[in-house]
């Protein structure tokens, strides 16, 4: 299966039995449909896990956008009220980068002021985003990665 959404969070590296080691990060999917002629949105979760390579987590932060591979599962357990709950998990197979968020410097003169607009994978417009600090580029625009990725 197939599943295209945004990073809800930074990924973490978790390290299970001393050796093993899984990347966990979660999207969001946003999705709309009509009911009764009123357009509703909805948005899907899933916690994801990826085991394959570690050096993926630096590149999964908040916001980018991800294509990722693998198959979808349920979760159901307690919580601490006594209610019983159910999540949707991914377990991923393969991991590919959309648009990254970049944190931009704020001494940065090129950037100052400037309104960066980012594309969805769709095509769409992606959010505008006013002054330094955060700017969403594609993946193919990376400056200043050379050579060999670590993963």
């Amino acid at each position: 299966m197939e599943i295209t959404g945004r990073l809800t969070g930074d990924a973490t590296v978790k390290t299970l039995n001393g050796e093993r080691k899984v990347v966990n990060f979660s999207i969001a999917i946003n999705d709309s449909y009509r009911s009764g002629g009123e357009q509703k949105k909805i948005t899907t979760f899933f916690d994801c896990s990826y085991w394959l390579n570690t050096g993926i987590a630096e590149y999964l932060k908040k916001g980018g956008w991800v294509q990722i591979y693998g198959r979808v599962g349920v979760n159901a357990y307690i919580n601490g009220g006594g209610e019983a709950k159910a999540s949707l998990t991914f377990h991923t197979t393969e991991v590919k980068l959309l648009g990254a968020v970049v944190t931009v410097s704020s001494n940065s003169s090129r950037n100052k002021g400037a309104t960066v607009s980012s594309r969805n994978p769709n095509g769409s417009a992606g959010e505008n985003v006013k002054g330094v600090g955060v700017q969403i580029v594609p993946t193919d625009t990376f400056d200043g990665l050379e050579g060999d990725l670590p993963f």
